[in-house]
């Protein structure tokens, strides 16, 4: 046995994960690959994902299981084009390889679960109020499109046998711990943390836009629970889109006001931000996810519940 491989395990929901199967499976080894490491979290492999040589040499290794979450965020892959295709795709694609020719050399044995982080960026409007599981994908950034390409070749490599692959649409993660990041959904988390710890938060967006959300506790929930299914479930259809919360921005806001007081809800201040509201305009906000619900994934109830959950974890340990 080799273990499982987190490719982004520096980043909050890589380390997340690692310290749930580290808790929940202390004897299987477990190894954290990212391009750096919080000072006080789990370490790892510090090594950067978009350099030749880098993942060819991990597929090697023939870990049993391989979580991808390691990206450039939706922001950072707007702005930069080369950057986000470069960290996004690329990577991926060597990946692929690496472990088709460990695949071939092993005789056909080795068949390692790939579980990608994918997003609900693929999708593009217009949207039907709610999007079904069979609503196609088209997406209208460079993060939603890289994402897509990430999982056509992951289903691909997966349809010929070399990897047992799955690809998760996350919804948005909310409420993430630590400082903002160049995430443009970045400030639905922030409208709410920032509030809690006393601190005023920019809403650049009209409280009328509506979102998909699910918390960090959620989605290493998801990750976890993907491991375990068997995909043949899936019926060669290996993206899933995730159950969680659907709310605008008025009721995040009302639930913050519910859970935490008026004071702390009225520290979030309208600033509105055109770059912003144009990007996150062109994203889905509410799915049936039927399939992954069926297959056992489980998310929050209401958002109240998220915000709870952030109290719950992040807050009652400082």
């Amino acid at each position: 046995m080799t273990g499982s491989l987190i490719l982004g395990g520096g980043g909050m929901i890589g380390q997340k994960l690692a310290a749930h199967l580290q808790a929940t499976d202390p004897d299987t080894p477990l190894t954290l690959h990212d391009i750096a490491f919080p000072p006080k979290g789990m370490p790892g492999v510090t090594g950067d994902v978009s350099q030749p040589g880098i993942m060819q040499a991990l597929a090697k290794k023939r870990f049993d299981t391989i979580y991808h979450l390691a990206s450039v965020v939706s922001g950072e892959a707007e702005a930069d084009f080369t950057k986000g295709w470069q960290t996004n795709l690329h990577p991926m694609l060597a990946l692929l390889e690496g472990l088709r020719l460990e695949h071939t050399a092993s005789g056909g044995t080795y068949r390692p679960k790939v579980i990608f982080t994918s997003s609900i960026a693929v999708f593009g409007g217009p949207f039907p109020e709610v999007i079904p599981d069979d609503y196609a994908t088209s997406p209208q950034s460079s993060y939603g499109a890289q994402k897509v390409a990430c999982e056509i070749l992951l289903q691909d490599y997966a349809r010929k046998g070399f990897i047992d692959g799955l690809s998760l649409r996350l919804p948005t993660i909310c409420v993430r711990p630590g400082k903002p990041n160049l995430a443009a959904s970045s400030f639905f988390s922030g409208i709410i943390r920032e509030p809690l710890n006393g601190q005023e938060a920019a809403l650049p967006v009209p409280d009328t836009v509506r979102h998909w959300f699910a918390s960090p506790r959620a989605a290493v929930g998801f990750l976890a629970h993907a491991a375990r299914i068997d995909t043949s479930q899936l019926n060669g259809h290996r993206a899933l889109n995730l159950p969680g919360v659907t709310c605008t921005v008025a009721e995040q806001i009302e639930a913050l006001r519910q859970v935490a007081g008026a004071k702390v809800a009225d520290l979030i201040v309208p600033k509105p931000d055109p770059d912003v509201a144009a990007l996150i305009a062109r994203w889905p906000e509410a799915f049936t996810a039927t399939r992954a619900k069926t297959l056992g994934f489980r998310a929050e109830d209401s958002f109240a519940d998220i915000i709870q959950t952030y109290i719950a974890d992040e807050m009652s340990s400082e």
